[in-house]
C-alpha cells in the first residue's frame, strides 16, 4: 500500500495550480504567483522538492543564502536527483551580486555532475515569473520533453540560453535549432558552435559553461 509521502512524490496539480511546500506559504514568491493568477495548494510532504507544476515538472529552489552558506545545499541536490519520481526535475538558483562568485561552481555541480536542468534567477520575483510562464503556457505538457522545434518557443529555455554573455535572442534561437537540449549545448565544442554563431561567440559560450570554479577545478 502506498504511503501519503510516496503518493505526493508524484502528485500532479490541476492546470493553473502549483503544489508548494508549506514553508513557502508566507514568501514573496507565493504572493507573486498569486498575483499572476496561479492557484496554490500547500503540502507538508513534498519530499525534497519545493514545488510541483501541472506539466509534471518539480522544482528545487536554491537561494542566495544556500549558495553562500557552503556546500550543504549539495546534499539536498543529490537527494533531489536521486528521488524516485516521474517528474522532470528543475533547479532554480539565485544568481545575485552576492552569490555570483559561487555561481559557476553551482552550475557545474547541477548541470554536469548531476545532469539536472538549472534555471538562474535574480530572486523570488523572477522565479515566480518563470513558474507562472510554465503554469499558464500549457499545464498539460512538459516543455522540457518536446522536440527541439517546439522547444524554441518556450520562453523559459530561451531565457536560460540568453544568460550566456554575448548570446541574444537571435543567437539563442539559432543554437536551439541545432542543439536539441541545453545539456547538448553545454557539452558542445567551440568548433561545433562556430558555424552557427561565429568564432568569438562560440568561444564565449564554451568558456561560460567550462570556466573553473572557486577551487580551480
Amino acid at each position: 500500500m502506498e504511503t501519503k509521502a510516496s503518493v505526493l512524490l508524484n502528485a500532479v496539480p490541476p492546470y493553473g495550480h502549483v503544489i508548494a511546500g508549506e514553508k513557502w506559504r508566507n514568501s514573496s514568491l507565493i504572493q507573486s504567483l498569486k498575483g499572476g493568477g496561479v492557484k496554490i495548494l500547500f503540502e507538508n510532504e513534498l519530499a525534497v522538492a519545493d514545488f510541483h507544476l501541472p506539466n509534471k515538472s518539480c522544482i528545487l529552489y536554491v537561494s542566495e543564502c544556500d549558495v553562500i552558506a557552503g556546500s550543504s545545499y549539495k546534499r539536498k541536490l543529490v537527494r533531489y536527483r536521486n528521488a524516485s519520481s516521474s517528474f522532470q526535475k528543475l533547479v532554480l538558483v539565485e544568481n545575485t551580486r552576492l552569490s555570483e562568485q559561487y555561481f559557476s561552481a553551482v552550475q557545474k555541480f547541477v548541470v554536469f555532475d548531476l545532469g539536472l536542468t538549472l534555471l538562474p534567477v535574480g530572486g523570488q520575483t523572477e522565479a515566480s515569473q518563470l513558474i507562472t510562464q510554465i503554469v499558464h503556457r500549457d499545464g498539460r505538457e512538459n516543455p522540457f520533453r518536446r522536440a527541439s522545434s517546439s522547444r524554441l518557443l518556450d520562453p523559459v529555455v530561451l531565457a536560460v540560453v540568453q544568460q550566456v554573455p554575448g548570446v541574444g535572442r537571435v543567437k539563442a534561437l539559432a543554437l536551439l535549432h541545432h542543439f536539441s537540449s541545453i545539456q547538448q549545448l553545454c557539452e558542445a565544442a567551440p568548433a561545433e558552435m562556430e558555424p552557427i554563431v561565429g568564432q568569438a561567440a562560440a568561444q564565449q559560450i564554451h568558456s561560460f559553461f567550462h570556466k573553473p570554479n572557486a577551487a580551480g577545478t
